[in-house]
């Protein structure tokens, strides 16, 4: 159990470091233990928010923090959330370097 904790602290750590720096305070502040119903709060919004990502003001990127908010309180969902995360990092990473080792196309110079 201890390495699902550690393995979502990464995650937390990941997300606070690629966040604006008072998104990231936000986040450390919402995670503390005092927090919970608060917590609880944020996270359904921005799972709700996830869900509807189709429209221009929500994004996907709402849906992994809802819920790794909500995985906080809720250990039953720690192993299956931390699971889903590694296989998207782990899709991500083989994506771009698909993508960086692919040929680049050749483009001709127009004469001026």
């Amino acid at each position: 159990m201890a390495s699902v904790t550690v393995g979502l602290n990464r995650y937390f750590t990941l997300i606070e470091r690629s966040v604006p720096t008072k998104v990231g305070t936000f986040i450390r502040w919402l995670r503390e233990p005092s927090k919970l119903w608060i917590r609880i709060i944020v996270a359904g919004v921005l799972i709700l928010g996830g869900i509807f990502s189709f429209l221009p003001l929500f994004g996907l990127w709402m849906l992994p923090l809802g819920l790794l908010l909500i995985a906080q309180d809720m250990p039953i969902l720690q192993k299956p959330l931390l699971a889903m995360l590694r296989w998207i990092e782990m899709k991500w990473k083989r994506l771009r370097r698909r993508f960086r080792t692919r040929p680049r196309p050749i483009v001709a110079k127009q004469p001026e």
